[in-house]
């Protein structure tokens, strides 16, 4: 990205290009929505070009291109025609890994909405969507089929990325059966019985979620691995050798989650694990996308992104015991607990 670091800056250059990192997401959003990564797969080409086949203004979509170009999402040639980069490359449906779908959710409504009330968030420790739609960030794609769709191909897209390298960072040769809860449409537990094919999954979540992964990513293991519909606050499958959450906790507040977890408590095997993987906050100043993604947590569903104290206290209070940290590639952290 063809930035300054904004410390090499003036104070209040700096702060412009703070403040302007709002408006070349956007920019960026609106450029995989109207598909122009996709179209520059096979090569070079013009806006002119291009806005015949996407039905757009020749000279603004120009705009847009040259925008996104100077941040490195594209590359405009000497002739005018514009390349493919690294960085508007993952925004393509069918790049590997693909944060297509999860540039699609930024531009939708109820996450821009909601962003725009951080204040009240801030103000009140509600989530905003409480004050947009009056009811929880769940509910609202419970009737909202579209969005629920939208988001959940967003958190398979994210899981492309950061599900092969739970699957590298943790051993799974010692257990037998593993539930994944709130799994979606199952990428993560898809990733870990390819890797491990004398493991038995079963995937768990909301029914309607449920619903809709038996013909995803888990369907070449379905001789090994089952599906439950249900609520994770009531119970979960029991019976297996370990549970894993990947950023499930971070959506709830701390009673949820203690709640949460005496249910695996309940249900795990003797001798069982905990598999948690979530941002771990480091202290200090220094950045770390776990902060702002916290922001995030605070706005939609009202939860929180935590400390390693955090983590043992939350784990001490529903039984557990936090054994080991284990740091993965994509910046996730595999917590690890046992029964106390």
């Amino acid at each position: 990205m063809a930035t300054s670091q904004p410390g090499s800056l003036p104070p209040h250059a700096a702060m412009f290009q703070i403040l302007g990192a709002a408006d070349a997401a956007a920019a960026v959003v609106c450029l995989a929505k109207i598909g122009v990564p996709d179209l520059l797969e096979n090569g070079p080409r013009s806006a002119d070009d291009l806005a015949k086949e996407i039905g757009a203004h020749p000279q603004a979509l120009y705009r847009l291109m040259r925008a996104t170009a100077s941040i490195g999402v594209l590359s405009e040639g000497p002739d005018g025609k514009f390349s493919q980069t690294p960085l508007s490359n993952v925004l393509r449906k069918n790049a590997n890994p693909s944060l297509h779908a999860f540039a699609i959710m930024e531009g939708e409504d109820w996450w821009v909405r909601a962003w725009q009330r951080l204040e009240y968030s801030v103000r009140t420790g509600k989530t905003a969507l409480d004050e947009v739609y009056g009811k929880p960030l769940w509910e609202h794609f419970k009737e909202s089929p579209n969005e629920d769709r939208i988001f959940n191909n967003a958190m398979t897209s994210l899981s492309t990325i950061d599900s092969p390298v739970v699957a590298e960072a943790y051993s799974f040769e010692a257990i037998k059966s593993l539930v994944d809860v709130g799994g979606g449409h199952g990428l993560l537990l898809a990733t870990i019985l390819e890797r491990n094919p004398r493991l038995k999954g079963t995937l768990f979540d909301a029914p309607h979620v449920v619903a809709g992964a038996k013909e995803g990513p888990l369907k070449p293991f379905l001789d090994r691995c089952s599906f439950a519909g249900g609520d994770m606050f009531s119970s979960v499958p029991a019976g297996a050798d370990a549970y894993i959450m990947k950023h499930i906790i971070h959506d709830w507040p701390d009673d949820r989650c203690i709640q949460l977890l005496k249910n695996v408590r309940k249900a795990v095997n003797p001798g069982g694990k905990l598999l948690m993987v979530d941002n771990v906050i480091p202290p200090g100043n220094d950045f770390h996308p776990g902060k702002i993604l916290d922001l995030a947590m605070l706005i939609f569903p009202g939860g929180k992104e935590r400390t390693e104290k955090e983590f043992r206290d939350l784990f001490a209070a529903a039984g557990w015991r936090l054994n080991r940290i284990i740091p993965t590639l994509a910046g996730d952290c595999i917590i690890e607990g046992a029964p106390a």
